[in-house]
């Protein structure tokens, strides 16, 4: 399919990070965008703004008068969807996001992230650092970039695409990189792999669809499930390779460290985005500016100029007397480093956490895991499951995972109560973690400590 002829393109999840962006990507492209979604978010209200369609009820006599004539959908949208049944029955041109994507990555010079924790964080700051190297780029980020505030960037002309390849349903196996970054492969989509040894194996042959000539950059942690020929090269925070950090230390709340970049080393980078997780996200996305010759004063600037991604160690509230923090973090291994981050950051502070658990099945295949971490804190509010695309599983719930955290301080609260909840505690440092929709309520939360200052 030529995309570059196409002139009226319908989203199913329109709404969804991935997307939005793509769907940006077509209507900056001036193809005439539309499309459904569920809910009514921040984001949509955004692409509305930008002259983007977008209806919130499943109405087929409104897109029959569009007339689109290609179908990009989330895996998301349930089979179900009175739409997509519409477009299957009448013989559309339907693809996945990841089959679209791939076609986009394609044309150009492609980098690919790929990873269960870290690609979004990774992928935005390759995206800054190869905007302040005044390369000319299209990125589809994960999340939305606090320094573009957008989770989409397309320079006129672009050379380069950096991408998020995501591992869930397997869509990452639809794009075939240049340069492709693999973080971690921690268990997780139990649902669509079964086991952990699965993931792994769909892994391995994503840095097989890796083109000739191209490179693989790696986690040294996981390095040697991957062997291939193509060239590789080994990250890490804490452990020397072809590209690491060293001299890690911090003040004022910020991380400095040294990259060490084959030859190369450099010194003292001031980087505001806290834990050690995200100083080897930023070691990642060096080694691929690196590699495309990005200079080494350039590449310290645009460390030191980053912002972050909203919902990453989402700073709130920073007050001497309080500390409010907002992440996406929806798995145990993501809440553990979050967490001892935060502890980290804030010694001999009374950590509070309200998690929202994501998923039936992830909160099944890892309710031990989850417990494990979340004692962790000094105080867990356990809000309920998310279920996002999924219908409850008989025996999963909050409260199953509730009664395996080993901790004195925990309650199970419903979203409606948590402000009230809330005001009964005296708290230092709180955070709201999960991928559902807690996020709606960071701005109500913010505003009621806000109200004690």
């Amino acid at each position: 399919m030529n995309l570059k002829n196409l002139q009226n393109i319908y989203f199913l999840g329109i709404g969804g990070i991935g997307m939005s962006a793509l769907a940006r990507y077509f209507h900056s492209e001036g193809i005439f965008v539309s499309g459904y979604d569920k809910t009514q978010t921040e984001l949509t209200q955004m692409l509305i703004e930008e002259g983007i369609e977008i209806h919130f009820n499943e109405n087929i006599e409104k897109i029959k008068s569009t007339k689109p004539e290609l179908i990009v959908y989330t895996p998301a949208i349930p089979e179900s969807n009175k739409e997509l049944k519409y477009f299957r029955q009448n013989n559309f041109n339907i693809y996945k996001r990841s089959e679209i994507l791939g076609m986009i990555c394609e044309e150009k010079f492609s980098i690919a992230v790929a990873g269960t924790h870290g690609k979004t964080s990774i992928t935005s700051i390759i995206t800054h650092i190869l905007k302040c190297g005044n390369k000319k780029i299209t990125a589809f980020v994960g999340g939305i970039s606090k320094n573009y505030n957008s989770n989409f960037i397309n320079d006129k002309n672009s050379e380069i695409v950096i991408a998020e390849a995501d591992e869930f349903d397997r869509s990452f196996l639809t794009l075939n990189p240049d340069i492709a970054i693999i973080s971690s492969v921690d268990a997780d989509h139990l649902d669509i792999y079964g086991s952990g040894e699965k993931l792994k194996e769909s892994f391995i042959l994503f840095s097989d669809n890796i083109k000739s000539g191209g490179k693989l950059i790696v986690n040294n942690k996981i390095s040697k499930i991957f062997e291939t020929p193509i060239s590789k090269f080994l990250y890490s925070a804490s452990e020397k390779g072809d590209y690491y950090a060293s001299n890690i230390r911090m003040k004022n709340g910020e991380n400095i460290f040294d990259i060490n970049l084959g030859n190369e080393i450099i010194n003292d980078i001031n980087f505001r985005v806290p834990g050690n997780f995200n100083i080897e996200n930023a070691v990642a996305a060096s080694a691929v500016a690196s590699i495309l010759g990005i200079e080494k004063q350039i590449i310290k600037e645009a460390l030191e100029s980053y912002e972050g991604v909203k919902r990453r160690f989402d700073i709130q509230i920073n007050r001497k007397d309080f500390v409010f923090i907002d992440d996406y973090a929806h798995h145990p291994k993501e809440l553990k480093s979050m967490i001892g981050a935060v502890k980290e950051l804030y010694p001999n502070k009374k950590v509070c956490g309200i998690f929202q658990p994501h998923l039936f099945t992830r909160t099944r295949d890892f309710a031990d895991d989850f417990a494990r971490s979340l004692e962790i804190l000094d105080e867990v509010i356990l809000l309920d499951v998310y279920p996002a695309r999924e219908k409850p599983i008989p025996g999963v719930d909050s409260q199953m995972l509730f009664d395996k955290i080993n901790s004195p301080n925990k309650i199970l609260c419903k979203k409606n109560d948590l402000i009230f909840e809330l005001k009964k505690r005296n708290i230092d440092v709180l955070l709201t973690l999960g991928a559902g929709d807690i996020d709606k309520l960071v701005k109500n939360i913010k505003e009621e400590y806000e109200k004690s200052i």
